[in-house]
């Protein structure tokens, strides 16, 4: 399952506060797991306020634990029943959530409506076939307490899904709506170009998501890897070397 998790990245003038917690896209609502309890017990919540000269470099939006297998081309053609180039078009605030204590008033997630720009790839036998439009249920904003101030979320290493942005995605039909894999099945996909755009809530070159994600420093053989800075005939290539292209 995706996670609601700092993005240690910051726009300039803009304060963002980074927490912990679980998310998944998907069309129903969000669920959360708490944090860890040392966090709570120190009386932090999850959550560390930076302003401006905070950290240069995006290193990743937290842990992530996926609801299927997101990873490799093989996840992908094992767990999706397509894979799409989608892009933003319109969202809606949703599933709404009170807090009676603590720094945050309540939280919310948006539907986003994507636009389905190409379908890359469809399961021999979907689960439901995709239409021109869909629907993901994204992550939205916390809301101060005190100030009233909308928090952005982010989800775990992985795009916050916002308009003017591109994006590949690895979609399955779950619980009665659409849902990504998990974090490696969301990949940025400005210009047709796999890593490039909008990555924990931050429009990046496809450089700097490298750096995040840290593909050099660690043994990865994911298909949002493989075809990092590189275009969709990349990502044919991947399927079809896992047999879900003929």
């Amino acid at each position: 399952m995706i996670h609601d998790a700092p993005c240690p990245a910051h726009r300039p003038g803009r304060m963002i506060v980074y927490y912990v917690m679980n998310l998944t896209y998907s069309a129903r609502g969000v669920p959360l797991r708490p944090v860890a309890a040392f966090l709570a017990l120190a009386g932090v919540a999850g959550a560390v306020l930076v302003g401006r000269g905070g950290l240069d470099t995006v290193v990743g939006c937290g842990p992530a634990q996926d609801p299927f297998p997101s990873q490799t081309a093989q996840d992908w053609v094992g767990n999706a029943d397509h894979v799409v180039v989608a892009a933003p078009v319109g969202e809606q605030e949703t599933d709404r959530r009170e807090f009676e204590r603590g720094a945050y008033r309540y939280r919310i997630d948006r539907e986003v409506t994507l636009r389905t720009d190409d379908v890359l790839w469809s399961a021999p036998r979907p689960r439901r076939t995709i239409d021109e439009s869909f629907e993901l249920t994204a992550p939205g904003w916390r809301v101060l307490r005190t100030s009233g101030d909308r928090v952005e979320r982010t989800a775990a290493s992985a795009p916050r899904l916002e308009a003017g942005h591109t994006y590949l995605l690895a979609v399955r039909w779950t619980a009665g709506g659409w849902a990504v894999l998990g974090e490696g099945a969301a990949l940025p996909f400005d210009d047709r170009v796999a890593g490039r755009g909008e990555w924990c809530g931050r429009a990046l070159s496809e450089e700097d998501v490298a750096r995040g994600e840290r593909f050099s420093r660690r043994v990865d053989d994911s298909l949002e890897k493989s075809v990092h800075g590189h275009g969709e005939q990349a990502v044919l290539s991947a399927l079809r070397s896992a047999g879900g292209v003929r």
